[in-house]
């Protein structure tokens, strides 16, 4: 298969919240593919250093301070994004946060807060962004789900709110989008090795033996593991998956449990 089905020279990549983390490593995964990549933050410092994190790198990323919440900002600063840099191609919705509250003791605002940023947020920055998609007759979309899409989890009871409706509403988009061909699917990382996880990625920490063992892959994703596949949905390759999920986790939502050696 030609490698040009992954090319994204010429392309156009926004990545929200991607001054950090699995953000970063996406959008420095599009960047090696050939996307010219724009990122944003809501706080200044973050995105200057992030900036500079893409420059050591050798990639020149477009940055801008927005929040993906404020409907009246995210509807002046795309067109200023597409007028300063280029037309939009592809749009990876990753801006999150999450909270670890009892359901008992969680305030309704502090769940509200989850639900307008992992949510909310996602389909403003991607209605906003599909209206361009639209005209110019083309368009990949990228929702940033998660494995709480599918599974319940103590504390986390807002996130997965949102997780899982963020997977149908990317059904959805997919639904109303597809016929302007704009292909809008959604990841669905597992657990990988990042900055934010070092501390917990130690011998001996009860939450790295027990990513371990409930992963059949044995270990914890490595980020570049998560960037191909976002390469693939950014890509020519993944012109006929639309309203789909991928689930990039070493394979746990596939079992109960790490398989046993036993017989």
């Amino acid at each position: 298969m030609s490698q040009q089905l992954f090319d994204l020279k010429g392309k156009t990549a926004l990545v929200t919240g991607g001054t950090h983390g699995l953000g970063m490593a996406i959008a420095m995964g599009l960047a090696e593919a050939g996307a010219t990549i724009i990122i944003n933050g809501h706080t200044p410092a973050k995105l200057e250093s992030a900036g500079k994190a893409y420059a050591e790198k050798g990639i020149s990323a477009h940055t801008y301070l927005l929040d993906v919440t404020d409907e009246a900002a995210v509807e002046k600063a795309i067109p200023m994004m597409e007028m300063e840099v280029a037309p939009i191609d592809i749009l990876v919705n990753n801006a999150a946060i999450i909270k670890r509250i009892p359901i008992l003791e969680m305030k309704a605002a502090d769940f509200r807060e989850i639900l307008d940023v992992n949510l909310t947020g996602q389909f403003i920055m991607a209605k906003t962004v599909a209206r361009g998609m639209v005209e110019r007759g083309q368009g990949k979309i990228i929702n940033i789900c998660s494995m709480m899409s599918e599974l319940g989890r103590d504390t986390v009871s807002a996130y997965a709110a949102a997780k899982g409706g963020l997977k149908m509403l990317t059904r959805n988009m997919a639904t109303e989008w597809a016929r302007y061909n704009i292909q809008i699917n959604g990841i669905g990382p597992g657990y990988f090795a990042t900055d934010q996880t070092a501390p917990i990625r130690v011998d001996g920490h009860p939450m790295n033996e027990f990513i371990i063992n409930r992963t059949p892959a044995g270990r914890w994703g490595n980020p570049k593991e998560l960037a191909g596949t976002a390469v693939f949905l950014a890509s020519k390759a993944s012109d006929f998956v639309n309203g789909q999920i991928v689930y990039v986790d070493g394979g746990i939502l596939a079992t109960i449990g790490k398989p046993s050696n036993e017989v």
